[in-house]
């Protein structure tokens, strides 16, 4: 019974619980739609590949310099390679092969026609002729 018109602990306990509910399901929403967010402006602003250490390396020590207008080419061999399902995909942009990992956006080793050795590409599953 309730006689100074104060809410018992049980009403107050049941009122708290409830609307810390509410709150944590708009916590966890807006947590759903901020990552969606982030996941939208990280494919807005990763559409250039990027180059591993070893891909590094081996432009520096194979002495290959990409243009401007090539390396627009190597992101859309990429690009066509991820939507057609290619994970790891063999781009090859004039004289140049590069193997790029999709799901990375990022170039894992590059070679030009001298370092092609046999020709021999291994750990793809697509190509990509620009």
């Amino acid at each position: 019974m309730n006689v100074n018109n104060f809410a018992s602990i049980e009403q107050i306990t049941g009122q708290y619980i409830n609307s810390r509910t509410a709150s944590d399901k708009n916590v966890k929403d807006t947590h759903i739609s901020f990552t969606q967010a982030l996941d939208n402006a990280k494919s807005l602003h990763s559409s250039e590949v990027t180059f591993s250490k070893h891909a590094s390396e081996r432009l520096k020590t194979r002495n290959i310099s990409l243009t401007d207008n090539q390396l627009n080419r190597l992101n859309e061999g990429a690009r066509k390679a991820q939507n057609k399902g290619i994970t790891e995909s063999l781009v090859l942009l004039d004289d140049l092969a590069f193997i790029v990992n999709t799901k990375n956006n990022t170039v894992i080793t590059a070679m030009n026609s001298n370092s092609q050795e046999e020709n021999v590409y291994t750990n793809i599953d697509g190509a990509v002729v620009m």
